[in-house]
């Protein structure tokens, strides 16, 4: 593709399937996951708040495309939506796009018409699109009615948000996957005194991780209280 993404703007590494508790949200993980064993699915529609793990998704997807020998891009519009759409020019040569907070671009006629585009585009060569939102298709303010038609074709998945239980197996999970051991007393302690946001949580992991490293101390109430300074 002639446009590259800015440094800095890509996918983590950390974002994959295996990370990712489905909570409530089996149905959307299982169609992404189809999505890429069969061409006859050419979009799929997430959309929640940010608590729903959105963007983990679309980037999983990534991998998922990735580990099956497949190319992908993932196109953070919160990040990249003041450029220009010349990132959707010649998407057709990839096997899928994923379009994160699709909404920010609504209401631009560049970008409008660049979408309804790519949309033709992608299908016509048997291609996918994931896309996400905070609202569902209806709700987003296009201006084009031929993209609006299009955004309303594929699968829909509204999303929710993790429990408090679910934020903490998640923790614990992710905890498990960078080889750290964190007992749920520990955990149900992290999420009493620490920020509500399941990313934010996961920040407070890295820095525990870091610090029991260096201290060479497992993750216990005292130590974690003396680590974050609560």
């Amino acid at each position: 593709m002639p446009w590259q993404l800015p440094l800095g703007v890509g996918i983590h590494d950390d974002a994959t399937f295996a990370s990712f508790l489905p909570g409530d949200n089996a149905g959307a993980i299982a169609a992404l996951k189809l999505q890429l064993q069969r061409a006859d699915e050419p979009l799929v529609y997430l959309w929640g708040n940010e608590e729903t793990g959105r963007s983990h998704l679309l980037q999983a997807a990534c991998h998922d495309a990735s580990d099956q020998g497949m190319r992908s891009l993932y196109v953070p519009l919160q990040q990249l939506g003041h450029f220009p759409p010349l990132m959707l020019e010649d998407t057709e040569h990839l096997d899928l796009l994923a379009l994160d907070d699709i909404d920010v671009v609504m209401g631009r006629k560049r970008w409008e018409e660049g979408l309804f585009h790519c949309f033709n585009r992608m299908r016509d060569a048997g291609k996918r699109m994931v896309v996400s939102a905070p609202c569902a298709p209806r709700q987003l303010d296009v201006k084009l009615p031929d993209l609006a038609s299009r955004l309303g074709w594929g699968m829909t998945f509204h999303l929710s948000p993790p429990t408090d239980e679910q934020r903490r197996d998640a923790l614990i999970l992710r905890a498990a996957m960078r080889g750290m051991q964190l007992p749920h007393e520990v955990a149900r302690y992290i999420l009493h005194r620490g920020p509500r946001r399941l990313s934010e949580l996961f920040e407070v992991l890295d820095r525990l991780d870091m610090a029991s490293l260096s201290a060479k101390r497992k993750l216990t109430i005292p130590f974690v209280r003396e680590a974050l300074e609560w």
